[in-house]
């Protein structure tokens, strides 16, 4: 058994690094394809690129996992019942769930190394990708000066020119509004032609301009004759001198983003929800005492007695009634104007604790996901082992089919369960266990008909079946 064993985990890892692999690279592309227009154009090293590319991927573990250990269960116990190899290792008396028994023990052991990755790993390689991502997010594009367009990526300045050589050094024609004085475009410079060029270390930007004006209104208290000074220089050669540094990649402090729920462990998470329960049960108490002072609920009829307060009086248009006209009109509109106010309060309130709700919610799903994640390994295998020893089919035709229909059926049952969660409508604590209860009998089940040999994908038990109940109804009908 040692050696079927070592055999049987052999098939199996090769699949599964393979299609984890391959899993791990479409869900990069598919960030590569979302995030594309916030990655080119800003001139970016490339080992920035591929940092954040990895960062990512760290990401997509979670997602690429499970899906990864269905594929390959599915693949590998397909492959052997397409060999008849499932067939001569049952006629030695070894049951289906006694095979399984060494992959089940292995993906245990990938269900706790899942585990430590969500809770060790994982936080930190979101941190810093979600770091990383805001800091090429707020990153100007690279410099890139076009003819005839106004650039004004440099803070401060707006350049424009109307035809550059090839090489982007030499260029004509060159207009520069200087807005360093905050007083609007008060300094012009224009040439006929010049040089572009940057320098070693791409923080500065030289434009050498030849045969050009420079103008400047000059700053008066008030103008004479609503006529305003101006001076006008002649220069033959002048050098500009421009600061890119605000172009550059600004690193942000990661300790900004430490807090994010999706950046804790589950210590973390733990005190966090403590912290996030206590404010939102102290708030909920604050608002409930400050509406009961204006407000007074289930007042049975001993209130009314201790008030003094006749039977005819109980009602508004009693107590109104013992006051004059003018003053009914004053106290009615005192009412609705403290109605008015106590209700946009409250709303105003209510919107506060539905945000600090949806928060902690947050939070709850987030300390589950590390376990249900673990969790959900376990239960696909459970699921892909038993469904290839039935369909009997390797490779990545039939199996990827069935692959895709029960990982899409996790899939939705978990992001439909988490948005209700999220939105309050479902307790957190048990959102993201659903989709695998919901499975779990289906891998039980499908393990019994595997281990009984049972044709369940095949068309001829419910074609013969269906006949006989036709032929049946046939003949009643008759009758």
């Amino acid at each position: 058994m040692k050696i079927l064993h070592r055999l049987l985990v052999k098939a199996f890892l090769g699949p599964f690094v393979l299609t984890f692999l391959i899993v791990l690279f479409v869900l990069v592309m598919q960030f590569l394809w979302v995030y594309i227009d916030d990655l080119v154009g800003k001139g970016l090293e490339w080992y920035i690129i591929a940092e954040v590319l990895f960062y990512a991927s760290a990401s997509f573990v979670p997602l690429a996992l499970p899906l990864a250990i269905l594929l390959a269960s599915i693949m590998t116990f397909g492959n052997l019942g397409e060999f008849y190899e499932l067939t001569a290792i049952k006629s030695s008396g070894i049951s289906l769930w006694r095979f399984m028994r060494p992959l089940t023990v292995l993906i245990v052991l990938f269900s706790i190394g899942a585990f430590y990755f969500s809770n060790t790993v994982l936080p930190v390689s979101r941190l810093k990708f979600g770091s990383l991502l805001y800091d090429i997010q707020q990153k100007k594009p690279a410099l890139s000066i076009k003819e005839g367009i106004f650039y004004t990526d440099i803070d401060n300045y707006a350049i424009r020119i109307e035809s550059k050589s090839e090489d982007n050094r030499f260029i004509r024609n060159v207009l520069i509004y200087d807005h360093t004085s905050g007083r609007g475009n008060v300094q012009v410079v224009t040439a006929e032609k010049g040089e572009m060029y940057q320098s070693s270390d791409e923080r500065y930007l030289t434009l050498k301009l030849y045969n050009g004006y420079s103008y400047e209104e000059m700053p008066v208290k008030q103008a004479e004759n609503g006529r305003k000074p101006q001076m006008r220089t002649k220069f033959r050669e002048q050098l500009v001198h421009f600061d890119l540094s605000a172009l550059k990649m600004q690193r942000t402090d990661e300790e900004l983003f430490k807090d994010y729920y999706s950046m804790l462990n589950v210590s973390q998470l733990g005190h966090a929800i403590d912290s996030l329960e206590t404010d939102f049960k102290f708030r909920s108490k604050e608002l409930n005492s400050f509406m009961s002072n204006y407000y007074q609920f289930k007042k049975d009829t001993t209130f009314w007695q201790q008030q003094g307060i006749a039977g005819r009086d109980k009602t508004t248009g009693g107590l109104l009634a013992r006051l004059e006209p003018q003053m009914q009109q004053s106290v009615l509109q005192d009412a609705i104007n403290n109605t008015q106010a106590l209700q946009g309060f409250s709303g105003m309130k209510m919107r506060e604790l539905g945000a600090k709700r949806n928060m902690l919610n947050r939070h709850y799903l987030e300390l589950h996901r590390k376990f249900a994640l673990s969790f959900a390994c376990l239960v696909l295998f459970l699921i892909g082992a038993p469904l290839g020893a039935i369909i009997r089919r390797g490779g990545l035709g039939l199996p990827m089919l069935f692959c895709i229909l029960f990982f899409l059926i996790y899939h939705v049952i978990t992001m439909t369960s988490e948005k209700l969660a999220r939105d309050s409508h479902l307790d957190p604590s048990i959102a993201l266990w659903i989709s695998s209860f919901v499975l779990l009998p289906i891998g039980l089940f499908l393990i019994y008909k595997a281990n009984s040999d049972s044709r369940l994908f095949d068309a001829a038990p419910y074609r013969n079946f269906f006949n006989r109940f036709f032929r049946l109804s046939a003949k009643t009908a008759a009758v």
